[in-house]
Order: C-alpha cells, then sequence, then structure tokens
C-alpha cells in the first residue's frame, strides 16, 4: 500500500465534482432499488451498467459501486418499516427494527442502521484499502471442509433468532433445511422431491420464498387486525438515535464490522450469512439477550455493521483474485470486464490509476450513504404513520410485483403467496420464521460442502477436525451454541424473576 497513491485517489476522487455525483446517484439509485422487496442490489447494480457505457471508467465504477453500498443499506428501510426486507441481508435487521418501528422509533431505527451502515462500511472499505491481499490469501485457504465448518457456525445462530422456544426454532430450521432438498441434487443432477412440477426442479426460488415468509405473512396478519378491530396506527415520537445510545453500541458496530469483513472476503457467503452472524454474537455477547427481537437499537446496530462490511469484504478477492465473493461483486466483475480491465493480481500492477481511486471511492460512498440516510430518516419514518388500511394494500402489490420480477413467473407468485400462508400460521403458533430463512441461506453450503468433502475424505468424517481452520469454525460453533443458550436462559429467569416481584408489589 503506497499512501502517496492513496491521497492522490482521493484527490481525483474529491476534485473532480461529476465523480462525486456519479457516487452520490449510485448511493439514491441503491436506496431505492434496495427498499424494494425483491430488487436486490445485485438486480440495481445489474439494471444500470448500461448507463455506465461511453462514461469514463472510473466515473462507471463508482456509480455502480454507490448502488451496491446503498442497495445493501436500502434493504433495510422496507424491513423496519413494513417488516417486509428489501434485500436477504436486511432479514436479520428487522427482527428488532420493526418491533422499533412498532413502538413510534422507526426513525431512531433507521437513523442507527444509517450510522451502523457507515461504521460498518467504512471499516470495511479501509480493510480492503490496507489488507486486501492478504485477506484474499487467507479465502484461498477454504477447500469444502472449511465451507462446511463456516455453514454450521451460521447455523449455530439459530437459537439467537429462535426467540421464546429453542425448540420451536429448531424445527422451523430443520423445515426451512428440508425446503432446500428441493430440485436438483447439486452433485449428481438428479431431481429430488420435486413432485412432478417442472418449476420446482430448480428448487424454489429465494426472493419469492423471502418474501412470503415476511412481506405476505405481515399482510395476512394487518388483514386479521382489520377485521378484529385491532390495527394501531405508532406515532412517530423521535427520529434519530440520541449520541449516546450511538456511543452504547460502538463496540457492537465494531466487531460486526470486522466480522462482517471477514465473512465478506470468503468467496460464495455474501452480505446476509455477514448479517446474522453479526446479529447472533451481538446477542450472545450482551448483558440482556433476552430483550433482543423485542425491539432493541442494538439488534439493529449489529446486522447493518455487518453486512455493510461485507460489501468491503466482498470486493476483496473480486479485485485481487477475479474471483466474485458474492453475486453483486460478479456483475461488477463483468463490468470491470467490459470497461476492458481484468481482476486479478495484474490489475493491481497495470492499473494503480483505477485501483486506488476504488478504494477511495468506496470510502467516499459510505460518507455519501450517512448524509442521505440522515437527511432522510424523518421522511421514511412518516411512512409507518400512513393509515394501514390504505398502506397494506400498498404493501402486498409491492411483494407481488417483487415476487414476479425475478423471473417474470407467475410461479413465484403463487409460491410467495403459499409461503406467506403457511408462515403465517406458523407465527400464529409462535414458530420463528426466521430460523427457516437462516437455512434456506446456509442449507445448501452445508449439504454440498459436507457430501464434498467426505468424497474427498472416501467417507473420513476426520477431516473436519484435521484442517486447523475447519477445527476452528466448529469449535466456536459449538461455544458459540453453548453460551447462548445459557445465557438466553439466565436472562429470561432473570426477566422472570422481576415480573414475579412487580406483581407481589
Amino acid at each position: 500500500m503506497n499512501p502517496e497513491l492513496l491521497i492522490q485517489a482521493f484527490a481525483t476522487v474529491l476534485l473532480n465534482p461529476e465523480n462525486i455525483l456519479f457516487v452520490l446517484i449510485g448511493i439514491v439509485s441503491g436506496i431505492l432499488v434496495g427498499s424494494l422487496p425483491g430488487l436486490t442490489a445485485t438486480t440495481g447494480c445489474a439494471l444500470l451498467i448500461p448507463f455506465t457505457f461511453g462514461q469514463p471508467p472510473l466515473q462507471g465504477l463508482l456509480l455502480l459501486i454507490g448502488v451496491f453500498c446503498g442497495g445493501i443499506y436500502g434493504g433495510s428501510i422496507s424491513g423496519i418499516l413494513i417488516r417486509t426486507p428489501g434485500t436477504p441481508s436486511a432479514a436479520a435487521t428487522l427482527l428488532d427494527g420493526h418491533p422499533l418501528a412498532m413502538k413510534g422509533q422507526a426513525g431512531k431505527a433507521i437513523g442507527m442502521a444509517t450510522v451502523a451502515s457507515f461504521v460498518g462500511g467504512t471499516i470495511g472499505a479501509l480493510i480492503m484499502t490496507f489488507m486486501s491481499p492478504y485477506i484474499a490469501l487467507m479465502g484461498l485457504k477454504f477447500g469444502p471442509p472449511e465451507f462446511f465448518a463456516l455453514a454450521l457456525f451460521g447455523l449455530g445462530m439459530i437459537i439467537t433468532v429462535s426467540g421464546a422456544s429453542i425448540l420451536r426454532g429448531i424445527i422451523s430450521a430443520c423445515i426451512g433445511l428440508l425446503i432446500t432438498t428441493i430440485g436438483f441434487d447439486p452433485l449428481s443432477g438428479i431431481p429430488r422431491f420435486t413432485f412432478g412440477v417442472t418449476e420446482l426442479i430448480g428448487g424454489l426460488e429465494f426472493i419469492p420464498v423471502l418474501i412470503g415468509l415476511f412481506g405476505i405473512a405481515q399482510v395476512f396478519r394487518n388483514v386479521e387486525k382489520m377485521g378484529l378491530g385491532d390495527l394501531s396506527v405508532p406515532t412517530v415520537s423521535e427520529f434519530l438515535p440520541k449520541w449516546r445510545e450511538i456511543k452504547d453500541s460502538g463496540v457492537t458496530m465494531v466487531k460486526s464490522a470486522i466480522m462482517g469483513t471477514f465473512i465478506g472476503s470468503i468467496p460464495g457467503t455474501g452480505c446476509d450469512i455477514a448479517a446474522f452472524a453479526a446479529y447472533g454474537e451481538a446477542k450472545r455477547s450482551s448483558k440482556h439477550p433476552e430483550k433482543f427481537g423485542t425491539g432493541v437499537l442494538e439488534g439493529v446496530a449489529a446486522p447493518e455493521a455487518g453486512n455493510n462490511a461485507a460489501t468491503g469484504g466482498a470486493m476483496i478477492p473480486m479485485l485481487t483474485l477475479g474471483v466474485p465473493g458474492d453475486a453483486v461483486t460478479a456483475v461488477l466483475l463483468g463490468a470491470l470486464t467490459m470497461h476492458g480491465f481484468q481482476p486479478g493480481p495484474v490489475f493491481f500492477k497495470d492499473h494503480l490509476d483505477v485501483v486506488y481511486p476504488l478504494f477511495a471511492g468506496m470510502i467516499l460512498a459510505q460518507a455519501v450513504l450517512l448524509v442521505v440516510g440522515l437527511s432522510c430518516a424523518r421522511i421514511f419514518a412518516k411512512i409507518v404513520n400512513i393509515d394501514s388500511k390504505l398502506f397494506t394494500p400498498v404493501i402486498f402489490l409491492l411483494c407481488i410485483i417483487g415476487a414476479y420480477a425475478m423471473r417474470f413467473s407467475f410461479f413465484d407468485v403463487y409460491l410467495a403467496l403459499g409461503v406467506g400462508m403457511v408462515a403465517y400460521f406458523l407465527e400464529y403458533f409462535r414458530f420463528p420464521v426466521s430460523p427457516i430463512l437462516l437455512a434456506l441461506i446456509l442449507g445448501p453450503l452445508a449439504e454440498q460442502n459436507l457430501r464434498r468433502s467426505l468424497m474427498m475424505s472416501q467417507g473420513d468424517a476426520m477431516i473436519f477436525l484435521e484442517r486447523p481452520l475447519s477445527l476452528a469454525f466448529i469449535v466456536v460453533a459449538l461455544l458459540i451454541m453453548v453460551s447462548s443458550f445459557y445465557r438466553l436462559k439466565k436472562g429470561r429467569a432473570e426477566e422472570l424473576a422481576r415480573e414475579q416481584k412487580e406483581e407481589m408489589k
């Protein structure tokens, strides 16, 4: 890393108003796309690639980086306001973000999400800038055993997102794992559990399932409350978090950002795994883990810092090795190629005039995100004041459009409606749906790499314990599960004791 080149890169980006304008356009476009259910950051980048043709390569790439960062952040807005995550990575944010909105603190939740996104994104960008080659080399050491252990580590977070009953959470996760077995066998290519339905051969599409689990199910709940006359509209009382509240979540944000950057830098993982891992660790290490899920700012800060830090992490293998870290960086890789660049070691050698400004642009994007997010938090928060009898049909329409837009398939619309109905009844019987989503994300990663690992070792399961990284992940996963279970039970016992004392008074 050459400090002089980095300073020159910041000067190149900041002294040209057009560069700042392209970052701003990208951030705003990303927020708009990311906040709409079904239109992910990947979709936003893919849609805007044609607009970069004919532009100087740096400005086109800055636009796409802005869309990437804005899209990941934008998913939290719809998750907080209408309990429908705009992106998969925002599914962890709504666990505490939406309860905060229902308490009249939608602005405070969005403000915390904005600050955490800025902190996480900045830390991720700085780590990307100064440590890219070293982290990329570590990512190369991941084979099937390490990926399986990482998936096991993520699945250990099921305890933290299970709500009041860990057993119900495990049952929900098993439902999610069973769903992932539908479609082609990942290794043999033989169709499994398709029931003769052609559309199921490729498995269930993730986005329609995500929309069904949260968006459609929320619409059904709103309709039920309308029928009972119990649909209240929260009054927004606070629009931004206080400095003390931000400071109290500072350690959580930094820790989540470091974790998110590392997870994002592993090819094939992504922002959604980083978000759930950060949320799970924040709940595990909290003094009051039982309050998570009821509306705490720390539960918003952790996943937002984690998933926004993962944007910088995912850029690391893409730039240094030419291997995309997730779906969005795969699109960015294509954009770089279209502009005449070949990411990889040669890219760092021959195009330093582009590499360093990209680093500077990634850091600048976080500052622009902070300004735009805090400026609009008050406007976003007022959405919850709209009469739900008018707003519920709008949510329903957005969900239908989001489910249809992925493949322009009515089957996906029916899938979202069916999943939504199942999710509605599951939550009616107090089965959490977040473990289902976590299992859907991690199930394929776990299955494929478990089987590949056993094929490598000819059926010897010791392969997971003989490799240092794999063993480390497994040990950490077990420690997290045990400590989370203990702290959760202890916190609930203390809460119950307090309630009993208050009743005696």
